[in-house]
């Protein structure tokens, strides 16, 4: 049973042709086959009208000049655009890539398309607008800490309770090296602790740590200086190093490690989401 291209359709081979697209990426891209393409071409400059002039007539204007050309169905492309309905319900789930749900697309998919097309086709069916920037770091100047937002659990194989724990994250902001370790609370014991294991990981110390006013680092947060707690102080001093709070309404101080907990959500919680552990 043949599906009538719709205009929108259309209007996607004329677009992707004027960015140009060959006919068999369009084909490739839109999951309709090549020889349809090539046929929608010739019909298109048999029309008289160029292609800027086409793409800018409304939907009952396209729908005049071509009414009647079809294509076959597609179910390579039905079982993608199934696919993506649980893809993009998962999209708010800690640790979301689309890497990880392409792979699994693939291990399930009896013709899979490449990756290139997969993020192509989710763009044009969830399309989706990001701006981004970037900032110079010294090496070996500073470390960023933090703590993720949300917990993990493990389960206490005597009790079966599940216990939560904080996962403690570091970044080299340059090299973007990161150190991730679980413990069991924020507290000044254990954030030292973490601190002291990811300096012995990275093997040396940097000039500086640069906290985002953890409740255990900073004893009065300040949009100018912070207090730092004494027994953070005394690390530092034993380190010799200098503890920076991230400045208040300063969001570009805290980008990078925010970004690396997103890191550990993608690569650590979300492969565990559904794997019990034990201590």
């Amino acid at each position: 049973m043949a599906n009538t291209l719709d205009p929108m359709d259309l209007k996607q081979i004329i677009s992707l042709h004027l960015d140009g697209f060959s006919n068999r990426k369009i084909g490739a891209t839109l999951g309709i086959s090549r020889n349809t393409v090539n046929t929608y071409m010739r019909l298109f400059k048999a029309s008289g009208s160029s292609l800027k002039e086409l793409l800018a007539l409304d939907n009952a204007g396209l729908e005049k000049l071509f009414p009647s050309h079809t294509t076959i169905d597609n179910p390579r492309y039905e079982e993608l655009m199934l696919y993506f309905e649980g893809v993009n319900k998962a999209r708010n789930h800690p640790g979301f890539t689309f890497l990880y749900h392409y792979q699994e697309y693939v291990a399930q998919a009896k013709d899979p398309y490449g990756y290139t097309q997969f993020m192509e086709h989710y763009r044009r069916k969830y399309a989706k607008v990001k701006g981004s920037m970037k900032i110079e770091h010294d090496p070996g100047n500073e470390v960023f800490i933090d703590y993720a937002g949300k917990k993990l659990q493990i389960i206490d194989k005597e009790t079966g309770e599940l216990v939560p724990v904080e996962v403690f994250v570091a970044i080299l902001p340059n090299s973007q090296y990161t150190y991730v370790e679980a413990c069991k609370s924020q507290k000044r014991e254990d954030l030292i602790t973490c601190c002291c294991n990811a300096l012995r990981y990275y093997g040396g110390v940097p000039k500086a740590i640069v906290s985002d006013n953890l409740k255990s680092a900073v004893t009065r947060a300040s949009r100018y200086e912070a207090d730092i707690n004494r027994s953070f102080k005394d690390f530092a001093r034993h380190y010799n190093c200098v503890i920076n709070p991230a400045r208040g309404y300063a969001p570009q101080d805290k980008a990078l490690v925010e970004n690396a907990v997103n890191l550990v959500y993608q690569r650590i919680y979300y492969p565990l989401r559904e794997i019990v552990s034990y201590p």
